[in-house]
């Protein structure tokens, strides 16, 4: 009786880099296919966007690769090697290789949509110049603002992510900002240039978000929550984008059949933090109002304390806050705070109590009850839930597998 043959793992190289939340999204939705789908013998390293394709590559017995290529000596090796590859960072770099990634054109579009559904009015975009993906990134966002009948200013960089000389550019970022219209919605195409942005607005003294509002794009969560004040960011579904990839991967595998030429995913909307999660404000004295209350309620700031410093009675502030934000002075210290407890419930392993202290609150028991009011659930049991929603959701694998000869 001959002997049974066993049946060929795949074996995949993920040539992604490990830096980045897109990427470790990324990551996660290959995973979440192959455990469906697989198995797979995978090939994956820690990498930046910048390293070398691994020496091994050239000679390898393998099957598919998943590629974000940053160079063209990267590209070569990958196409040199004759195997199925699926090209994950710019449709500009994949070749003849099919591309896999996020929808531009909804970028744009949503950052325009959440800056106009604000009642913002003037638009400006601050991009590079050196990718396709941030030319059609802004080009999408200002054919949005100008379908509204709004203007928008550019200020196009020719730098790449990594700036040689941050003084200089601050300067001409300072100037930029400082001669703007305001108020002002402005789209940077990728956070690390919305970073720069809100350094630039600390110091050329322009408050953020009452002056300029600013929503960068892919939602790098440490550099969006490290900025002062935290940066908005478009949300890109990096899983959703593996998991295509890995499935397209696993056709051509299979089949050899040559795959769509593109597959594009919009984005997972907005992450609004604090550099643009106000309305417009056209009155000056709301509009100070909102920015002392931003910098103060969290050291228990009273809406007394507030009228003092803008010498206003209480109720000329509220009618006027109720006219241009539609809350009171009061509503907006709490709604300041409880964004803050939310904030640490989500990122923070710290106490009731603790977190109490940091937002305004009197002690711990005070803002149970007043959480449980506004949310209808404990701090603990909402810290739970968030939790919760961050365990993946993986699809049952089918026990008998997939023979592959």
């Amino acid at each position: 009786m001959p002997a049974s043959i066993t049946p060929r793992i795949p074996r995949v190289a993920l040539l992604v880099e490990t830096t980045r939340t897109y990427t470790r999204e990324l990551l996660a939705g290959v995973k979440h296919y192959v455990a469906a789908h697989g198995p797979w013998s995978t090939f994956l390293e820690l990498r930046s966007l910048d390293s070398s394709p691994p020496v091994w590559l050239r000679n390898w017995d393998g099957d598919g690769i998943l590629t974000r290529t940053f160079t063209k000596e990267t590209g070569e090796l990958i196409d040199s090697t004759g195997l199925p590859a699926v090209e994950l960072r710019s449709s500009n770099n994949a070749g003849k290789r099919p591309f896999v990634g996020m929808d531009n054109a909804h970028v744009g579009r949503a950052v325009a949509e959440h800056f106009f559904e604000r009642g913002y009015r003037t638009f400006a975009t601050y991009s590079l110049q050196n990718e396709r993906f941030f030319v059609e990134r802004v080009r999408n966002f200002v054919a949005t603002v100008y379908s509204y009948g709004c203007p928008c200013w550019e200020l196009p960089d020719t730098d790449s992510d990594s700036v040689a000389d941050w003084e200089e550019s601050q300067k001409r970022l300072v100037s930029w900002v400082a001669n703007l219209p305001k108020p002002v919605g402005v789209f940077a195409a990728n956070d690390q240039l919305g970073v720069r942005l809100l350094e630039a607005c600390q110091r050329s003294g322009v408050s953020v978000p009452e002056e300029v509002a600013v929503v960068g794009a892919e939602n790098e969560e440490t550099l969006c929550g490290f900025a002062t004040p935290a940066l908005s960011s478009v949300r890109f579904d990096g899983h959703s984008v593996g998991y295509a990839a890995a499935e397209l991967l696993d056709k051509l595998m299979v089949s050899g059949a040559t795959g769509p030429s593109e597959i594009l995913v919009p984005p997972r909307g907005i992450i609004v933090r604090g550099s643009s999660d106000e309305l417009v404000i056209t009155d000056p004295l709301v509009a100070r109002a909102a920015r002392l209350i931003r910098e103060n309620a969290l050291s228990g700031f009273s809406v007394k304390a507030l009228c003092k410093k803008l010498n206003a009675s209480r109720s000329t502030l509220d009618r006027r806050m109720k006219q241009a934000l539609h809350r009171s002075p009061k509503e907006e210290i709490v709604r300041v705070r409880f964004r803050e407890v939310e904030r640490l419930l989500r990122e923070t392993d710290l106490t009731i109590d603790t977190i109490a202290l940091q937002t305004g609150f009197a002690h711990g028991e005070y803002l149970q009850a007043a959480f449980k009011q506004a949310y209808g659930k404990t701090p603990g049991a909402f810290r739970l839930h968030l939790k919760a929603k961050r365990r993946p959701q993986l699809k049952r694998r089918n026990p008998a597998g997939r023979r592959r000869d």
